[in-house]
C-alpha cells in the first residue's frame, strides 16, 4: 500500500511539473513587462539559417545548401521578442544563430515544446499589435510535426484583424500541402464579402498548390462573379503550365 501511495504521488508531481512547464512560454511572457523573452524549438526539416536574417525552408539531404553564396545552417527556431509597456512591440527569428549573452532585461525561456511554441505564436498572431502580429507567423510555419494551417486559416478569415495579418497568414497557408489547407483558401478567394486584397492573396497562394491548386484557380477563373478575382485567377493559371489551364484557354479562345 504505501508503495502504491508513493507512486501515486510520484505521478502525481511529474504531472504537475509537466503542467508547470507547458505553461512556462505563455506565463513568462505575460509577466514581463518591459524587455526581452528569448525561446527555441525544434525545426521541421529542411529549414536552416545564417544565424542572421537568411533562413532557407528547402528540403536537402545536406547540411548546408551548396547553391547559395552563404553558409545554412541547420539548428532550432530562435525567437527574440522585445516588449514595452507590457505590449509585445517585436517578434524576431533566427536559425543557425547562438544567443550572445543576456542581460538584466533579458528573460531566457530556453527550449520549450513546438506546440507550446506554436500556440503561443499564433495567439501573438491574433490578438498582437500589426507588426507583431503579423512578424510571430513566420516562425509558428518552421516548426517541426505542427500542422499550423488550420489556424492560419482562421486569422486569414478573421475580419477584425488588420490586412497585411491577415494576407501573411494566406501567404503560409500557400506554402501548406494538403486538399484541405487549398480548400480553405479556395473559400477565402470565393468569399463574395471578404477584403479583396485578402481574396486576391488567397488566389496567388492557390496558384502555389500544385496538386489542388489549378482546379479551384478553374472555378475562380470560370465562376466567380468578381471580375478582379477572376482575373487574377486567368494569370496564375497561365503561369501554371498544367494541361487543364492549356485546355480551359483553348475554350475560351473558340467560342470568340
Amino acid at each position: 500500500m504505501t508503495i502504491t501511495r508513493n507512486l501515486m504521488l510520484a505521478a502525481l508531481v511529474m504531472a504537475a511539473a509537466a503542467s508547470a512547464e507547458g505553461q512556462n512560454l505563455a506565463r513568462q511572457a505575460a509577466q514581463l513587462r518591459d524587455g526581452t523573452l528569448r525561446f527555441s524549438f525544434a525545426a521541421r526539416e529542411g529549414v536552416c539559417g545564417d544565424g542572421r536574417n537568411n533562413i532557407s525552408t528547402r528540403s536537402d539531404g545536406d547540411a548546408r545548401w551548396k547553391d547559395v553564396e552563404w553558409d545554412c545552417e541547420r539548428g532550432p527556431v530562435m525567437v527574440a521578442l522585445t516588449k514595452t509597456g507590457g505590449r509585445i512591440t517585436s517578434v524576431r527569428t533566427y536559425v543557425g544563430a547562438k544567443w550572445r549573452a543576456a542581460g538584466t532585461d533579458v528573460v531566457n525561456v530556453g527550449t520549450v515544446g513546438v506546440r507550446e511554441a506554436t500556440d503561443w505564436l499564433l495567439d501573438v498572431a491574433a490578438n498582437a499589435t500589426d507588426d507583431a502580429a503579423e512578424k510571430a507567423i513566420f516562425p509558428a510555419t518552421l516548426a517541426d510535426s505542427v500542422a499550423v494551417w488550420p489556424r492560419l486559416l482562421r486569422i486569414a478569415r478573421d475580419d477584425a484583424r488588420p490586412r497585411k495579418v491577415r494576407t501573411q497568414s494566406v501567404f503560409w497557408l500557400g506554402q501548406a500541402a494538403g486538399e484541405e489547407a487549398t480548400k480553405g483558401l479556395a473559400d477565402v478567394a470565393e468569399d463574395a464579402n471578404g477584403d479583396r486584397e485578402v481574396r486576391r492573396s488567397a488566389v496567388f497562394a492557390l496558384s502555389q498548390q500544385k496538386a489542388y491548386g489549378v482546379d479551384y484557380l478553374l472555378k475562380l477563373a470560370t465562376e466567380n462573379k468578381d471580375k478582379e478575382i477572376r482575373k487574377q485567377a486567368i494569370f496564375w493559371l497561365g503561369q501554371s503550365k498544367d494541361p487543364r489551364a492549356l485546355d480551359y484557354f483553348e475554350r475560351v479562345l473558340t467560342k470568340r
